[in-house]
C-alpha cells in the first residue's frame, strides 16, 4: 500500500485505534516543547503525579513568553521551571535563548519522530519531516510521562507545490495564499501535507513559516518531506548524522488536493482582525502605518531578517513610524550582528528586543491606538497586541521592510531597487543553547516563588442542574479573547485565582463579576458560534472559567486544542445540532440539564429546556468512551488519581 508521509508518521507511533479519518487513535510520543506560558502548569502537573523523570527521547522547557521582569513574578517562574527541567530530565532554555520553535528545530527536532507541544504553533516543526502537533498542557504532561497522546485521526489534504516564488514574494506569502483559499477553518481535521517539484525550492526555514501558520488554519498538523534540504540544514547545525529521508510513495493518495503554482503568487497580507482576511497587498497600498515589526515564530529564519536589513540599508524609516525587530533565537542573533544586518537595522532607525516572542504574544511592542501595525507574526485575534482596540495586519518581511521606508502600507515589488539576494550562512553557532539535564537528579528541590499556587480540586459535573448562560458569543471565538495573553495577565499563569480575574474580559468586562456571584448557585455555561476557541493552546482558556464555574460550553462547533482542554478539565463540551437555535438563545436564559450522567453516555443528541418555558434546544456531542471517563471523573487530573 502506497503511504503519504503523514500516514508514514502515524503508522509508525501507532498504538491504538485504526487510520480511518474520524477514528480515535492513540500515538506514541518521541518528543516534547513546553514554553513557559504553559509549561509552568506542565511541571506543577508532574509534581502532582509523582513523576520521576519523564519518558519520552527529549523534551525541552523553553522560556520564551515571559520575559519582561517588571516584578518578581517571571523572573521567580523562570527559576521554577529550571529546577523542574533539573528535577524530571528535562532540557533547559533560558531566558533569550530565543522562541521555542526555532530553537527546538535548530537543536532536537529529527526526521521522522513526533512531537508534541503545549503550543499551538508547536506543528512549524513539521518542516522538518515530524510530525508535530499543538495540544493542551496536560496532554503535553501525559505524554511526558509515558502515555499516548490521543486524536481523532485526520484526514490528509496532498498540497502540491510547482513553480518557483518570484521576487519580492515569500514564504508567508504561500501560507497566507492557503489562508485566503480556504480561511481559519480550512484544516480543522486535517493534516496539510505539502509536496510535488515546488517543495525543493522551499529552504527549511521557508517551510517553518508555512508549517507553523497551519495552526492558522485549524489543521492539526502539517508535514514536508525531509529531504536534502533538510540535510543541509541539520549539517548547518552539526547533527547530519541524524537526518532520515522521509517523502510520500511514488503514487501515495490524499483525502482532498489542492494546488499552489509558486511562480503565479503575489504580496498578500491578513486585514484585521482574522488571520484569513487575507486579500493582495495593492488592494491595501496606501494606507499610513505606525509599525513594524518582523520575527517571531511565523518568520523566524536568517533571510527573514537579512532580506528586511537590505531592503532598508542606507536607508531611513519614515518619520512617525516605528521598526520593530524580534529576532528569534540567540543563534540567529549572533549570526545577523556578524553579518552586518543588525548594524544595517539599527543604522535605517530599528529598534531591538530580546530574542523571543514578545509583541507576538502581546508582550511590549503594542502599537498605538487607532494605528495601524505590520507585523509578520502568526495571529492578529482582536486585541492580542496588547493594544485593546488594535489594527493588525499580517504580512511577509518584504512588505514589512518596503511599508515601513514609505510610512504607508507599499507593494515591495515598487520599490526602486533590485531584489537583494541572501546567502544563508553555511554554520552556525551552537554553543549554548540548551542546558542538559543532570543525569542525577535525587538532591534537587523544585524553586517555587510566592506566586505560584496549586491546582484547584473540582467536583464532577453534577447529575441534574439549572444554568444561566452568561455570554453568548460569535464567531471564531479565540483563546486570546477567552483569557488574554501579555504582560498583565500572563504573569499570573501559575496562579489560577488571579488569573481567573481576566477571563473573558476582552467580551464582556463583567464576566468574572457575574461568574462568581454564580459560581456557588451551580454555575454557568456560555454559547458561541463556529470555531470556539482557535488559536493558543493555553489550557488556562479552559481552566479559568471553570474555576470560575463554567460547566457547558454550548457552540456550533469547537477548535480542536480548546475542545480537549475543556474536556480534561471537566467541562461539558456540547454543539448545537440545529444552527438556527443558536439564534433563539439569549443570553440570561437558563438551561435544565436533567439525568445527565447516563444521557451522555448512552446517546450522542438529546435536548435540553430552557428553564420557565416549553421550548426544547437539540443539542449533541461527539465524545469517546475515554473522554466521558475523564469528564465525568471531574477532569483528567481525577481520572489519573481514579485509576491510580
Amino acid at each position: 500500500m502506497q503511504l503519504n508521509a503523514a500516514q508514514k508518521l502515524i503508522q509508525d507511533h501507532l498504538l491504538s485505534g485504526e487510520m480511518k479519518p474520524g477514528e480515535e487513535i492513540g500515538l506514541k510520543i518521541d518528543q516534547t516543547l513546553t514554553q513557559d506560558a504553559t509549561g509552568t502548569m506542565v511541571m506543577l502537573e508532574l509534581e502532582a503525579m509523582g513523576i520521576d523523570k519523564v519518558k519520552t527521547e527529549a523534551s525541552a522547557q523553553y522560556v520564551d513568553h515571559n520575559l519582561i521582569q517588571e516584578d518578581f513574578r517571571n523572573a521567580d517562574d523562570h527559576l521554577f521551571l529550571r529546577s523542574a527541567a533539573q528535577k524530571f530530565g528535562i532540557y533547559y532554555s533560558r531566558p533569550g535563548n530565543g522562541v521555542s520553535h526555532p530553537v527546538h528545530m535548530q537543536q532536537l527536532a529529527r526526521p521522522g519522530k513526533t512531537l508534541l507541544g503545549s503550543d499551538s504553533h508547536t506543528c512549524a516543526n513539521g518542516c522538518m519531516g515530524m510530525l508535530a502537533m499543538g495540544a493542551g498542557g496536560i496532554d503535553v504532561t501525559m505524554a511526558m510521562a509515558g502515555e499516548p497522546y490521543y486524536v481523532k485521526m485526520p484526514r490528509v489534504m496532498g498540497i502540491e507545490l510547482t513553480g518557483k516564488l518570484p521576487d519580492w514574494v515569500s514564504a508567508k506569502d504561500v501560507i497566507l495564499e492557503m489562508l485566503r483559499r480556504h480561511g481559519v477553518k480550512g484544516g480543522v481535521g486535517k493534516i496539510l501535507e505539502y509536496y510535488g517539484p515546488g517543495v525543493k525550492e522551499l529552504s527549511a526555514m521557508d517551510r517553518h513559516v508555512i508549517a507553523n501558520m497551519g495552526a492558522e488554519l485549524g489543521a492539526t498538523a502539517t508535514v514536508f518531506p525531509s529531504d536534502k534540504e533538510i540535510k543541509h540544514f541539520l549539517k548547518t547545525q552539526g547533527r547530519e548524522d541524524e537526518w532520515i529521508e522521509l517523502k510520500a510513495d511514488d503514487g501515495a493518495d490524499y483525502d482532498e488536493h489542492e494546488e499552489i503554482d509558486l511562480s503565479a503568487l503575489e504580496p498578500l497580507i491578513a486585514k484585521p482582525s482574522s488571520p484569513g482576511n487575507v486579500v493582495p497587498v495593492t488592494e491595501v497600498s496606501g494606507e499610513d502605518i505606525y509599525q513594524s515589526y518582523i520575527g517571531s515564530s511565523a518568520n523566524p529564519g536568517y533571510r527573514d531578517f537579512a532580506i528586511a536589513s537590505e531592503i532598508v540599508k542606507g536607508k531611513q524609516i519614515a518619520n512617525g513610524t516605528s521598526l520593530d525587530i524580534n529576532p528569534t533565537s540567540r543563534q540567529l542573533l549572533e549570526q545577523l550582528v556578524e553579518n552586518g544586518h543588525i548594524a544595517n537595522l539599527l543604522a535605517a532607525g530599528a529598534r531591538m528586543h530580546q530574542a523571543g516572542c514578545n509583541g507576538c504574544i502581546g508582550m511590549g511592542q503594542a502599537p498605538a491606538t487607532g494605528k495601524n501595525s505590520l507585523r509578520t507574526t502568526p495571529r492578529n485575534f482582536p486585541g492580542r497586541s496588547g493594544t485593546r482596540e488594535d489594527s493588525v495586519f499580517l504580512c511577509s518581511p518584504e512588505t514589512a521592510a518596503a511599508s515601513v521606508l514609505t510610512g504607508v502600507i507599499t507593494d515591495p515589488r515598487t520599490l526602486d531597487m533590485s531584489y537583494p539576494k541572501i546567502k544563508e550562512p553555511t554554520t552556525f553557532s551552537t554553543k549554548g543553547m540548551l542546558e542538559v539535564p543532570p543525569k542525577d537528579n535525587s538532591q534537587i528541590d523544585l524553586e517555587k516563588g510566592p506566586n505560584i499556587t496549586t491546582i484547584p480540586d473540582f467536583d464532577p459535573i453534577e447529575d441534574n442542574f439549572d444554568v444561566p448562560i452568561l455570554l453568548k458569543m460569535n464567531d471564531n471565538i479565540s483563546t486570546d479573547e477567552i483569557l488574554a495573553g501579555g504582560s498583565r495577565v500572563l504573569p499570573y499563569r501559575s496562579n489560577i485565582q488571579k488569573i481567573s480575574t481576566f477571563a473573558f474580559e476582552i467580551i464582556d468586562d463583567d464576566y468574572y463579576e457575574m461568574a462568581m456571584k454564580q459560581r456557588d448557585d451551580g454555575g454557568h455555561v456560555v454559547v458561541a458560534g463556529f470555531n470556539y476557541g482557535q488559536g493558543s493552546s493555553r489550557e488556562h482558556a479552559a481552566l479559568a472559567p471553570r474555576y470560575l464555574g463554567l460547566k457547558v460550553v454550548l457552540v456550533k462547533d469547537f477548535a480542536r486544542i480548546h475542545l480537549q482542554n475543556l474536556i480534561n478539565f471537566g467541562i461539558l463540551p456540547l454543539t448545537f445540532v440545529n444552527e438556527e437555535d443558536y439564534d433563539l438563545v439569549r443570553q440570561e436564559d437558563v438551561l435544565e440539564f436533567r439525568q445527565i450522567h447516563q444521557t451522555i453516555q448512552n446517546q450522542h443528541t438529546f435536548d435540553i429546556k430552557l428553564k420557565g418555558t416549553e421550548r426544547t434546544i437539540a443539542v449533541q456531542h461527539d465524545l469517546t468512551k475515554r473522554h466521558l471517563e475523564i469528564l465525568l471523573a471531574g477532569g483528567i487530573i481525577n481520572w489519573i488519581k481514579e485509576k491510580q
